[in-house]
């Protein structure tokens, strides 16, 4: 009985390659990664530009101090020319014309003798403002302030009593002045370092009173934890 010989193995059949691929077929083809004019990343001089702009927006009554420093902020934190966009998308292009400048805030004292005072400033700010609580409570609102220069000075005094002062968050405050059997406290977020942004100078002066510097997250945060959860829902 013969038996059959074994029969030599074939070598594993491969296809050719198609000469039309790449040496990474899997690897999308370069066209596909072209980045958009959207896509570019920004360059600092770019990031100023739109900083500029939101300012003359803040002069001509466009945008708030909570919505100058949120924008601002945001500009600073962009890498594309798309995000830039995004920031001014719903104000005037460049060469548009001017806006008469927001109305000036007239009254620039608030006080509190044995009683409260509380102002929502509106107008535009060109000067320094004072607060004074005896024996009283003070709240002053700035978030929705118009902010030519992006600065604001405050004097704040307050003699057994307080003096709260609201301002956006991400403004930077800087707080100078004494207090003696008082507090002055200021709560807000840090802004980003390096980061150009709005600033609120604070002398306080405190005597058996307190002065306090607080920012929208730090004024309310069950409205806002309340706001943010409604948002997700959506």
């Amino acid at each position: 009985m013969s038996q059959s010989s074994p029969q030599p193995e074939r070598p594993p059949s491969c296809r050719p390659r198609d000469r039309r691929q790449g040496p990474h077929p899997d690897r999308p083809a370069t066209d596909a990664l072209d980045p958009g004019p959207d896509a570019i990343r920004a360059s600092d001089a770019e990031r100023e530009a739109v900083v500029e702009r939101l300012r003359i927006a803040s002069v001509e009554g466009r945008l708030t101090f909570e919505e100058l420093t949120e924008r601002s902020e945001a500009a600073y934190a962009a890498v594309t020319r798309g995000d830039l966009e995004h920031i001014t998308d719903d104000l005037p292009g460049m060469g548009a014309p001017g806006a008469n400048p927001a109305p000036r805030q007239v009254k620039r004292k608030f006080s509190a003798i044995m009683g409260d005072c509380k102002e929502s400033i509106v107008g535009r700010i060109d000067g320094p403002l004072e607060a004074v609580s005896v024996m009283g409570d003070v709240v002053l609102d700035l978030r929705g302030a118009q902010v030519p220069t992006g600065e604001i000075h405050i004097s704040a005094t307050a003699v057994m009593g307080d003096v709260k002062i609201i301002v956006p968050d991400g403004v930077s405050v800087e707080l100078s002045g004494h207090a003696f059997l008082g507090d002055r406290k200021i709560a807000v977020r840090e802004p980003q370092p390096g980061a150009p942004v709005p600033v609120v100078h604070v002398t306080a002066h405190a005597v058996m009173g307190d002065v306090k510097i607080v920012d929208d997250e730090h004024h309310a945060p069950l409205r806002r934890a309340i706001a943010s959860w409604w948002r997700d829902k959506k």
